[in-house]
C-alpha cells in the first residue's frame, strides 16, 4: 500500500470512529440537556443550565435571590433565601440531578411536597434524599446506623452501600418513585429501597425526628424541592420523566 493510499485509509477510520462516537453520545444523557432517546421516552428537562423558569421559592411566586445560576448550576450563593420548589406536582416519576456540596456542607432533595398551611416547611410533608460531606460534616455520624448520610432517607432509612464523591465534586443522584415505592441511587448505585404507608414506614417514622410531624410522607404527589440549609451547594442536569 502506497503512502497517500494508507493516509487515506487512516483518515477514514479516523472518520468513522468519530462518527461512531458520535452516534453513541447522541443516545446518552447530556449535561443540562435532553438526548434523542430521552425525549423518546418521555424526559422533562428542569434546567437547561440558564434559566430557572421551572422553580420558584416555597409559598412564593419567584425564585429568591440567594439562589443564583452560574457555570450551568443552580447555586445557593447566600443562605436564608429558602427552599425552592418545581412550579409542577408529581405523583410517580423518575428524577435525575447532578449535585455537588461545599466542604462540610448540607443540603437535601425532598418530594411529594405539599404547600398546605399544615405544613410549615417543605421537610414537614416530603421525605428526604439527603445531600452532604460526609467526611467533614457531623450529621453523616448522628443518626442510627448512617441514616443521614449523602444519599439516605434522612433519619429513616441507611445506604446499603457507599456512593458519595468528595466535597466538591459532581454526584449523579436518582429518584425513582412508582406506586409508593421508591429508590434513592447514587452514582449508579442503588443505595435505599422503601414502600411508602406501609406498617414498617410507620414504625420507622415512630422511630425518627418526624413522629410528632403529622402527615409527614402521607401526601402521595407533590413538588420537588431543593434545600436551604445555610451551606453553599450547586445543582445541575435535572429531569423528569413522569410515570
Amino acid at each position: 500500500m502506497n503512502k497517500n493510499l494508507r493516509n487515506f485509509s487512516i483518515l477514514l477510520l479516523a472518520v468513522a470512529i468519530a462518527w461512531s462516537c458520535g452516534q453513541k453520545e447522541s443516545n446518552t444523557s447530556v449535561v443540562n440537556g435532553l438526548s434523542e432517546q430521552e425525549k423518546k421516552d418521555g424526559w422533562q428537562l428542569l434546567f437547561d443550565g440558564t434559566s430557572m423558569e421551572h422553580f420558584r421559592g416555597f409559598r412564593q411566586s419567584d425564585v429568591p435571590a440567594g439562589w443564583q445560576v452560574a457555570d450551568g448550576a443552580i447555586v445557593l450563593t447566600a443562605g436564608g433565601a429558602g427552599d425552592i420548589i418545581t412550579k409542577e406536582q408529581y405523583r410517580d416519576f423518575e428524577l435525575s440531578i447532578d449535585w455537588k456540596i461545599s466542604e462540610g456542607g448540607n443540603s437535601g432533595i425532598f418530594y411529594h411536597v405539599s404547600e398546605d398551611s399544615a405544613y410549615q416547611y417543605t421537610f414537614n410533608s416530603g421525605p428526604e434524599m439527603q445531600v452532604l460531606d460526609d467526611e467533614r460534616h457531623p450529621d453523616a455520624k448522628k443518626g442510627v446506623n448512617g441514616n443521614r448520610q449523602a444519599g439516605a432517607l434522612y433519619d429513616l432509612l441507611p445506604l446499603t452501600t457507599p456512593a458519595v464523591n468528595p466535597a466538591g465534586e459532581w454526584n449523579t443522584a436518582k429518584l425513582l418513585v412508582k406506586n409508593n415505592k421508591v429508590e434513592h441511587w447514587l452514582n449508579g448505585k442503588k443505595v435505599v429501597e422503601y414502600e411508602l404507608g406501609t406498617p414498617e414506614w410507620n414504625a420507622m417514622i415512630q422511630s425518627s425526628k418526624f413522629a410528632t410531624m403529622e402527615g409527614f410522607g402521607s401526601e402521595g404527589q407533590g413538588h420537588i424541592a431543593l434545600q436551604d440549609h445555610g451551606d453553599r451547594v450547586w445543582f445541575r442536569n435535572i429531569k423528569i420523566r413522569p410515570l
